[in-house]
């Protein structure tokens, strides 16, 4: 009879960057964007929570808080990895036009392979802070190891188990577009390595597709996305697997594993309501008061509800990224979690928090 602990993160990237940068992503961009209406620039329409975090030092102490709040829920996490002993840890995570593009945009699909490369730019080295043309400057952090270990056959397994129960799952025994996982998986690892004490579990990337018809496909029609969704496109791409399908799937996946002899860790990877993702507040700030009842809901165990979660609002307040945590619900259910982390932020584009959920 399988075993599994749940765990449910962030794989955000502001953890690693320096108190005085992690605003740059996204806040500090759109309060100095041309694009930002001024009603959403002016503090006097912010709320107080908002202004709080701010404060007269342009969120640098609420950055370090955050940080430490953080960290400190994920070391909790890595030692109850540890004291588990997992055969392998499979994580739900997003791909965001990363290894799978225009040529494969599966709801679901199971990475299969035996080895995967962690190796990719530092935050800060070209790429999104040459979009914003700010300053992303990482802490002090020792690098990644190299590679961590997968499993071909516990991946291939898993596949052929949700096939069976019904589910058209997609699986690849490559990547297609980048040399190593997404950074869903490889920020996922960074924060539950955040001592370098090395990883030794061999990884199942589960990867969900999110962010569906909002996914940052380029198009020559769509106006520059950095730090908002994309506007203007004639053909999306197509559209996220609904929240009843992938607490379903979830739940099949935790089904196979009891049904077999491993003991595994599942993992649902993401923040919460983003910025980036919802207009609501022009881009500054997320849908905190949804994300503070989802919270409410989490602590009390009531995770069937985000069975029922209606998927256009999930889309309007910018929480594409939750159906991770979706599917781990489905893979924990009945259980009630223990809260290590949760930092409810206007500033830093999400809320995020570490959880454990132990059998």
């Amino acid at each position: 009879m399988g075993q599994i602990l749940g765990v449910g993160c962030t794989h955000g990237p502001h953890l690693k960057l320096s108190d005085e940068t992690m605003a740059n992503i996204y806040f500090r961009y759109n309060l100095h964007s041309d694009k930002t209406a001024a009603h959403w620039k002016d503090p006097a329409n912010w709320p107080a929570q908002l202004r709080a975090e701010w404060a007269d030092d342009e969120g640098v102490s609420a950055a370090r808080r955050h940080r430490e709040e953080l960290v400190r829920g994920f070391r909790a996490a890595r030692q109850a990895i540890d004291d588990f002993k997992p055969d392998f840890v499979l994580i739900y995570g997003d791909d965001q036009y990363e290894n799978f593009r225009e040529d494969l945009l599966p709801p679901f699909c199971l990475y299969a392979f035996d080895e995967f490369d962690l190796r990719s730019p530092r935050a800060g080295q070209g790429g999104l802070s040459t979009r914003l043309g700010l300053p992303l400057t990482p802490i002090d952090l020792a690098p990644m190891q190299p590679t961590v270990r997968g499993s071909k056959h516990i991946g291939t397994y898993l596949t052929n188990e949700l096939i069976g129960r019904g589910f058209d799952m997609a699986c690849s025994w490559k990547l297609h577009h980048m040399a190593n996982l997404g950074h869903a998986f490889t920020g996922t690892l960074d924060y539950l390595d955040w001592d370098r004490q090395g990883f030794p579990y061999p990884v199942v990337p589960f990867h969900v597709s999110c962010y569906g018809e909002d996914l940052r496909v380029p198009t020559p029609e769509a106006d520059d996305a950095t730090g908002r969704i994309m506007e203007g496109v004639a053909i999306r791409p197509p559209v996220s697997p609904p929240p009843a399908r992938c607490y379903d799937v979830g739940k099949a996946v935790a089904d196979a594993i009891e049904a077999s002899a491993y003991r595994a860790v599942v993992i649902g990877s993401s923040s919460w309501s983003h910025a980036s993702l919802t207009d609501m507040h022009g881009y500054m700030w997320g849908d905190v008061d949804s994300d503070r009842e989802h919270f409410e809901q989490l602590k009390a165990g009531q995770l069937r509800d985000w069975r029922e979660l209606d998927p256009e609002q999930i889309r309007r307040s910018g929480q594409h990224e939750m159906r991770n945590w979706i599917c781990l619900a489905g893979s924990v259910e009945g259980r009630t979690p223990e809260v290590l982390a949760y930092s409810e932020s206007y500033v830093f584009n999400s809320s995020k928090c570490v959880a454990l959920f132990p059998d």
